[in-house]
């Protein structure tokens, strides 16, 4: 039996995650959301009964929710402790995300706005996530701590590509990246491995009701993509997603030189 603790379970890769983890019933999977009520009403709905499943309040941008979550948790789990803490919840913000940076001067106020946000949610959260959750972790069995991050934090894949979309989120992302990097370097002498692992391109119905200005320039960024990898056939599903990610951080170690690390749902660089 494992114990998982999963973040922003409402919806898409997450709930995909609270899923795949309480099918089976020796696992024990908490899962931490802003809306307790609507997602305990959706999984009652999608999942059925599944008494090894819990929902708890947890918002990354209210430090007093999280804490009470931990201890919430730490009632739940007892001394087995927590194995795996998913840091999936994030925020994605629409401001930046379909035009080049150069856009974003004429956004002064909705930059300054949108990027404390951001990085309240996809950065400072997640540190104060990882710091209230750690001695749960200590006392877990496999003691690994999940950041998903994105590929578009990469810096290489950026140039190579020339992506100039999504500016603000991609920066909060690598800012998670090296936040991930220094617990490594704090706790890789305990046992816990903490690993950025991006999901890859998942289809969860964001680009829906978008523009048809914003659809092209969501359009030309797959078009580099395309040229980037040329097996790459479009989004995948949350559950393709969500296996990958698993068979990814299963196969992750410290003694294999993971700790700190960043890489795809391939288990790689390539990120689609």
């Amino acid at each position: 039996m494992s114990v998982y603790v999963v973040t922003g379970v409402s919806k898409g890769i997450g709930f995909e995650f609270l899923r795949q983890l309480s099918e089976d019933k020796d696992n024990l999977v908490i899962g931490l959301v802003r809306n307790k009520a609507a997602t305990q009403k959706k999984a009652a709905a999608e999942l059925g009964d599944r008494p090894n499943a819990h929902i708890l309040h947890g918002d990354l941008t209210n430090y007093a929710s999280l804490k009470e979550a931990a201890a919430e948790t730490a009632k739940i789990v007892g001394d087995r402790g927590v194995d795996y803490l998913i840091a999936n919840a994030g925020l994605v913000p629409d401001f930046d995300a379909y035009g080049p940076v150069s856009e974003l001067a004429d956004k002064v106020q909705e930059v300054d706005a949108g990027a404390a946000e951001v990085f309240q949610t996809n950065v400072t959260g997640q540190l104060h996530l990882f710091n209230l959750f750690v001695p749960l972790i200590k006392k877990g069995k496999a003691k690994k701590v999940i950041a998903i991050s994105s590929g578009m934090a990469d810096i290489d894949f950026v140039n190579q590509c020339e992506v100039d979309v999504g500016t603000i989120y991609a920066a909060s992302k690598a800012a998670l990246n090296m936040i991930v990097a220094k617990f490594n370097a704090e706790y890789k002498k305990d046992g816990i491995l903490f690993l950025s692992i991006s999901p890859g391109l998942v289809e969860v119905g964001r680009y829906v009701n978008v523009t048809p200005e914003q659809m092209n320039g969501m359009m030309g960024f797959v078009g580099k993509l395309s040229e980037y990898a040329p097996h790459f056939k479009g989004p995948i599903t949350p559950e393709e997603s969500v296996k990958a990610v698993r068979s990814v951080w299963e196969k992750a170690s410290i003694e294999d030189g993971y700790g700190g690390g960043f890489i795809s749902h391939l288990g790689n660089k390539q990120w689609v």
